[in-house]
């Protein structure tokens, strides 16, 4: 699915992306590019993803990282025309996707939440670990959390899938 609602000029972009997991479906992928007071510029999803047993067994301890960063995350990337500043995500697995774009990958999380390390900023009362991000991209990224609440896209998305599932 895309949706592309305009052109954003040279502001600064970012990608949104996570996961939906319906009981009935399986995994779905969201990704959403958003401008620098949070407009939808691009939208795509994943056909749902079910994992057999037989995948389990044979990925192990590696199937998280081929089914979120290859499988639904790479391949979102993939569809996707804008190239953001910097991808954000709400799942700890999605971070897998970092192997497979050269964009900053970064996690959104609750200020004070464990996990923090050396590349994490305080944005927008968030802790964001954004490992290897430039100053610009930070101080784009507080631009955008001055216009938008950084979990809120993720809910966008979430509401998206959530919809196309009803259709």
């Amino acid at each position: 699915m895309r949706d592309q609602a305009g052109d954003s000029g040279t502001a600064a972009t970012f990608g949104f992306l996570t996961t939906v997991d319906s009981p009935t479906h399986g995994i779905f992928g969201g990704y959403l590019v958003v401008d620098s007071t949070g407009r939808p510029l691009e939208f795509h999803c994943t056909t749902p993803v079910k994992v057999s047993r037989a995948q389990q067994i044979l990925y192990g301890a590696t199937l998280p990282g081929h089914l979120h960063g290859r499988q639904i995350g790479a391949s979102l990337l993939a569809e996707a025309t804008t190239a953001p500043v910097a991808i954000l995500t709400d799942s700890e697995a999605l971070l897998h996707v970092r192997a497979h774009t050269t964009l900053p990958v970064g996690y959104v999380g609750s200020a004070g939440q464990p996990g923090a390390d050396e590349g994490s900023v305080s944005v927008g009362g968030l802790q964001v670990c954004l490992p290897g991000a430039s100053m610009a991209v930070v101080e784009s990224l507080e631009g955008l959390a001055g216009a938008v609440d950084l979990r809120e896209p993720f809910e966008r998305i979430r509401a998206a899938i959530e919809e196309a599932q009803r259709h």
